[in-house]
């Protein structure tokens, strides 16, 4: 057995309640049930999906306050009134600042933009940023990615008598600020789709203020709506799907740079963004100001571009780098204890840029919600950022504890906080009270959502071009991810650290690769017949020119037991065995006497001592072979392992040496009554020269004819009886466990792994086997 490291939830077509309306279509079936997953149940809605239209956007004009603010824009640039962008530091605020500077250049605007430093005026407008502005002689202030939540400096603005604009997607609260104009899908009820980006509501600003569809800036809206891991749904699939086309030929010199430092060649794809060029953009704001990512986006001086952007992709490997040192300073401070439910870990000196991503790796890592706080001693506070698990309403329980705080935001998974230190250890003690009364050990997994179970008969290069019509994926449109189940034929390590797997799956003659990235230490634990289940997701592995399908394993289970064979070893390192199950038991053979060198922890008890278990046993070693096979079948069949490890060693093997026969016996014995007395240290080599029978063979005949009293022995004399009583051979004990130690080593040494696992079998279905037969009266 191997337990999968996550909750595989699959889903089904019928908990879609939905079915598919139309008679005849050209999709396979696995495409129609992955749309039907997606809400979509005719041909004209999958049309629509597998195919976006610019068409189908809708018309900013039905964006609330869209009409006063495009006017108020247009009369500050005839009267050449000085305009400010008021933007955010991460990927989604900086493209948007970038797209909104674009539109006002080209209408010939005079304006600047501003972007609030993370570290000395935090996230959003401010009084003294606003104050600023005003003193510089700037008339109108619009905000972008930002601004909802600003209802006190709506009103500074307004004491000051400039004019704000607030577009912004984030959740509107109760009060909204009182500004000029507030362009917000959520507070817009003529405007259908709710789900845009702060690039996206930006875009659609920027489409009124100029009259016409702004092409030219779907290259920045797509880098936005990916990388806020909004909804890729509506319009945000029309603009992502768009976007990409025209990031992939772009000729913005800075996102030209950009893309040749993450080595983008050819298509570019949303996976592109949110793992390279997001992340870059994000580095900045994380550790200084973030105008240098809004200058890289907006120069048309390729040879500025390759600057800004070598400073870009140095902030980003500095952001690696501490990110990685944090992560390690936190599993340092011995702060994780394995029986709380949360991770709460606070330090001064921690750059709170970039504690949202330790804390994710905390989460990704220890399967429970995380707090990484950076303590700040001249106020006395703890700030910081706070991920969880799927089954955890992280925002709910801290608002609870609102008491606690001086500052928190956020959403059911991720969370924002200032707090007074003295109150970290009560808010790690509460949030572990409620996880706890909430929450079941198998909660903490972290969850695979699976679209389906397939055959290898199913998977086929043409599929898995179908599925990539369902791209671009993102959040409400995961990539698909499959489940196959299926018994491989070869399981190998990769890499230099064997850090990954390959999987090489065969049914009826179909072929599969599977690769697991980071999984090569599961590689023990995979036995030779395994039927193992993965789930993944499906792709295509060119190499040479060669495509074949592969799927790359996200997590794998082997939901049956297994047996490891290590027969043969002298030493078996159980160590590397350890880490899957809690209860290990080592069975051993007192009569060998062989010294085994086992972990402290490990339970080592003897093939009598458990006959008498009355306990499961997850794993089960067996060290040495048992003198009675039968006493290791009810061992077997009582505590129902999960695993065994027949880790057997044999010296002098029974079954290998000749066992005499009846003749070998009558000639050893016609040489003793001839004789009637023989001395061993001189006699017994002639007869072993004589036979060509090994020393061992001869022993064990004269032991048994001692035993059965034909011959006394004494000092090494063999002194005949001249009247001893009739006695078959077999009566011989000695010649008994000969036997028997023969036939143990027969099936359990010398077997064919497929004969051991055959036997192994038996035993644990011997009781099962036993009782149907008294159902049935037998």
């Amino acid at each position: 057995m191997l337990r999968s490291k996550s909750k595989w939830k699959f889903v089904s077509s019928e908990e879609c309640q939905g079915q598919w309306k139309d008679n005849s279509t050209e999709l396979s079936p696995v495409i129609k049930e992955l749309l039907i997953q997606r809400g979509i149940q005719s041909n004209e809605e999958a049309q629509e999906f597998l195919l976006p239209s610019i068409d189908k956007l809708i018309d900013p004009s039905n964006l609330a306050s869209m009409d006063s603010a495009t006017k108020r824009v247009h009369q500050a640039i005839k009267a050449k009134e000085k305009i400010l962008v008021f933007g955010d530091y991460d990927a989604d605020g900086v493209s948007s600042t970038t797209i909104l500077i674009k539109t006002l250049q080209e209408l010939g605007a005079d304006c600047d933009f501003y972007i609030p430093n993370r570290f000395t005026e935090g996230y959003g407008p401010n009084e003294s940023a606003f104050k600023k502005a005003f003193a510089d002689g700037f008339k109108l202030i619009i905000t972008v990615d930002t601004g909802i939540a600003s209802v006190h400096e709506a009103e500074v603005a307004k004491e000051l008598g400039l004019d704000l604009i607030i577009t912004d997607h984030h959740e509107p609260q109760d009060v909204l600020p009182d500004a000029y104009a507030i362009i917000h899908p959520k507070c817009s009820p003529d405007y259908p789709f709710k789900e845009l980006a702060g690039a996206g509501v930006a875009f659609k600003f920027a489409q009124s203020l100029l009259g016409y569809f702004p092409e030219q800036f779907l290259d920045l809206v797509v880098i936005g709506t990916v990388a806020d891991l909004v909804p890729l749904v509506g319009e945000n699939r029309i603009l992502v799907y768009f976007g990409l086309k025209k990031l992939s030929v772009t000729t913005k010199q800075g996102l030209i740079a950009l893309k040749k430092q993450c080595n983008i060649e050819g298509k570019t794809t949303e996976e592109d963004i949110g793992f390279l060029i997001g992340p870059r953009l994000n580095a900045v704001g994380r550790l200084q100001d973030a105008d240098l990512a809004v200058h890289l986006l907006l120069t048309e001086d390729p040879e500025e571009a390759n600057e800004l952007v070598e400073m870009v992709g140095q902030l980003n490997q500095e952001r690696q780098q501490i990110v990685a040192s944090i992560v390690k300073e936190v599993e340092q401070l011995e702060n994780i204890d394995a029986s709380k439910g949360v991770i709460v870990v606070a330090k001064k000196g921690w750059n709170e840029g970039v504690l949202g991503i330790v804390a994710s790796r905390l989460v990704r890592k220890y399967d429970r919600p995380a707090i990484v706080l950076s303590i700040n001693e001249e106020n006395g506070t703890a700030k910081g950022s706070a991920r969880s698990i799927p089954a955890f309403d992280l925002f709910q329980s801290c608002m609870n504890l609102k008491d606690l705080f001086t500052h928190f935001g956020g959403h059911a998974q991720a969370a924002g906080m200032t707090l007074p230190v003295e109150n970290v250890a009560l808010l790690e003690k509460e949030l572990d009270t409620i996880i706890k009364q909430e929450l079941t050990s198998e909660d903490f997994k972290q969850e695979v959502l699976v679209s389906k179970t397939l055959q290898l008969s199913d998977i086929s290069e043409g599929l898995i071009n179908e599925i990539g019509k369902l791209a671009p994926f993102g959040m409400a449109n995961p990539k698909p991810k499959f489940h196959i189940k299926c018994n491989p034929y070869e399981v190998r390590q990769l890499g230099n650290m064997k850090k990954h797997l390959k999987l090489m799956f065969n049914e009826n003659g179909i072929s599969l690769e599977g690769i697991a990235f980071g999984m090569g230490d599961l590689y023990s634990y995979i036995s030779p017949k395994a039927l193992v289940s993965v789930v993944g997701e499906l792709g295509i592995n060119e190499w040479n020119g060669i495509r074949k399908p592969q799927i790359v394993v996200e997590d794998m289970e082997i939901g049956h037991w297994q047996l490891f064979d290590h027969r043969g070893k002298k030493q078996v390192d159980i160590r590397d065995f350890l880490n899957q199950f809690d209860n290990h038991t080592v069975l051993y053979n007192e009569k060998f006497n062989t010294v085994h060198n086992f972990p402290d922890e490990i339970r080592q008890i003897t093939y009598q001592e458990a006959v008498a278990l009355d306990e499961k046993v997850d794993v089960l070693y067996l060290y040495d072979l048992p003198s009675d096979l039968e006493e290791l079948r009810l061992i077997i069949n009582k505590v129902k392992p999960v695993n065994i490890h027949a880790c057997f060693y044999v010296e002098n093997s029974a079954y290998l040496s000749a066992f005499p026969s009846r003749e070998d016996f009558k000639w050893l014995y016609s040489v003793i009554w001839k004789k009637q007395v023989l001395d061993s240290r001189k006699d017994l080599n002639p007869i072993i020269n004589a036979k060509k029978w090994h020393k061992d063979a001869v022993i064990f005949m004269l032991n048994v004819f001692s035993e059965l009293e034909f011959v006394n022995i004494n000092n090494g004399l063999i002194q005949l009886n001249k009247s001893p009583q009739k006695k078959d051979l077999q009566e011989a004990s000695v010649y008994q466990e000969r036997l028997k130690q023969t036939e143990i080593e027969k099936i359990l040494y010398y077997a064919t792994y497929e004969e051991l696992l055959r036997w192994f079998q038996d035993c644990m279905g011997q009781m099962e086997n036993l009782k149907e037969e008294m159902k049935h009266g037998l």
